[in-house]
């Protein structure tokens, strides 16, 4: 065989790999919330503590996400990757196994780490493998993969629940899995950085995890202790000495996890801000709606009609942010972004009206408003985020508006899975029906997400003018995957070296 064609082979199996990995990460996320009730039913634990295979998952992905793919750079990519589709298999086996709630958070948590391993390091070793055009039709497929993937993902856990049970979509990840680990040894190179320093910041990953977890334990454990508890008031106090400790130890290192000189430049802080409220509405709307429309005291659909009944928020806003980039092009990006939390925070305001009595239908047009406003916000605000750097800084850029999507997902759930537990207990206490009382407690948890969506807007006037992507292809593609990662896009200066081994 020629060099070429071993090149192109080569170059395909990357691709093939790359992609397919992103697809079933993605799939498996989010249709993991459709799950809960049948993992619940199957074991014999509360929902309320199945939360945490859903936080739990995007608190170590916020962890991990950075040093991945540092590692990747320091002892090679292929290596760190084969790694998270081993860890991705082992945490699916683990889950598909379990016979507790508690062996399935820990095979969440598990998969919390492959999961954003996969992704750091399969994009790594996708933009090496290929250069100028190839390297972006590559990238735009890698961006199409992860939202397909996610889109995708509610419906097609629904579907195995009623053909295989809720293990079903585990055992066949798993085995997806080894087929991509086969095809990276077969025809993935290794590749490493040779000019990055070799320090890993594990301190800084260390102390993200000691900042987020027991923030995200004291906000849920505080129904049962109160919030004024010394447990919550404990857990508040390792949350903001941890954090203080993590700024210390950012400031001090050669290659921070965060680079806090970045945090001065106001595109990318209010860019971060909006991706992160964007993530984390969109996860907890996820989380709630999967569980109130199973409920049998309120729409009782099955885990199929509920994967079918949550397409217009995922699907729409798939298909909704191609679109968007020639609409920002044409109008701007800050613009483009605070109609966009307009819409979603209407969205929000429309559900925190919802009653018991109300149908499927009802809840269709506070759908659609979110996807759509979650599509025109999402791109331009990811795209800001790495346009408004230099190009040296554009990986630092990146990093922090991914570990913010895993942050605001783990609060943003967190937090509405509080409310809605606590107001639905109040409720019950002062004797409202079962049907009210879930009611109440969607709607409480929707303004909170409704006040969240709002604030976006307001970054839309903090985020100052920037450079502005052209409305290409692979910008569409860039903002399709924006809810889930953050890719580069024509206003991203080029970094030199790319596509170097």
């Amino acid at each position: 065989m020629s060099v070429a064609g071993q090149v192109e082979i080569r170059s395909g199996g990357v691709l093939a790999a790359t992609c397919i990995s992103t697809l079933v990460v993605n799939a498996n996320t989010s249709a993991v919330s459709i799950l809960l009730p049948a993992i619940s039913a199957d074991t014999g634990t509360s929902v309320t503590t199945l939360q945490w295979a859903v936080t739990g998952y995007s608190l170590v992905g916020a962890a991990v996400i950075v040093t991945s793919g540092s590692l990747g750079d320091v002892f090679g990519r292929r290596r760190v990757f084969q790694l998270g589709l081993l860890l991705f298999v082992i945490s699916c086996v683990v889950i598909a196994l379990a016979g507790s709630g508690e062996m399935v958070i820990i095979g969440r948590l598990i998969q919390g780490a492959a999961g954003a391993t996969i992704l750091a390091c399969g994009l790594s070793l996708l933009t090496v493998a290929n250069s100028g055009d190839a390297q972006l039709r590559a990238v735009s497929l890698w961006g199409a993969a992860a939202a397909v993937g996610a889109a995708a993902g509610p419906l097609a856990g629904g579907v195995l629940v009623d053909i295989t049970g809720w293990q079903g979509l585990f055992w066949i990840d798993a085995c997806i899995a080894v087929l991509c680990m086969a095809v990276t040894a077969m025809t993935v190179s290794e590749s490493r950085d040779p000019d990055r320093p070799k320090t890993i910041d594990y301190a800084g990953t260390v102390l993200i995890a000691l900042t987020l977890t027991p923030l995200i334990l004291g906000v849920s454990g505080s129904s049962d202790w109160g919030w004024l508890s010394a447990a919550t008031l404990g857990c508040f106090a390792v949350s903001i000495g941890a954090g203080f400790a993590f700024i210390r130890v950012e400031g001090r290192t050669a290659v921070p996890l965060v680079d806090l000189a970045l945090l001065r430049n106001r595109v990318l802080v209010g860019s971060t801000i909006a991706i992160l409220i964007g993530a984390g509405t969109i996860n907890a709307l996820m989380y709630l709606l999967s569980l109130y429309f199973q409920d049998p005291a309120t729409l009782g659909l099955s885990p199929l009609e509920a994967g079918l009944a949550t397409l217009p928020a995922t699907a729409g806003l798939v298909l909704v942010a191609p679109l968007v980039p020639r609409l920002a092009a044409k109008f701007g990006g800050r613009r483009t972004i605070g109609l966009g939390f307009a819409l979603t925070t209407a969205g929000f305001v429309i559900v925190g009206f919802v009653d018991a009595s109300w149908a499927y239908s009802a809840f269709l047009v506070s759908l659609v408003a979110i996807a759509v406003g979650m599509g025109l916000s999402n791109g331009p605000a990811s795209a800001a985020a790495t346009a408004a750097v230099p190009e040296n800084q554009v990986g630092g850029a990146s990093g922090i508006s991914n570990m913010a999507r895993y942050v605001g997902a783990a609060v943003a759930t967190a937090l509405a899975a509080t409310i809605y537990g606590n107001v639905i207990g109040a409720q019950s206490a002062d004797g409202a029906s079962p049907g009210d009382a879930l009611a109440a407690g969607l709607a409480a948890a929707a303004w909170m997400m409704a006040i969240f969506s709002f604030l976006g807007v307001l970054m839309a006037f903090v985020i100052a003018r920037h450079r502005a992507a052209k409305g290409t292809l692979s910008d569409a593609a860039a903002a399709a995957a924006a809810t889930f990662h953050t890719l580069p896009t024509s206003a991203t200066p080029e970094r030199k070296g790319q596509g170097q081994d």
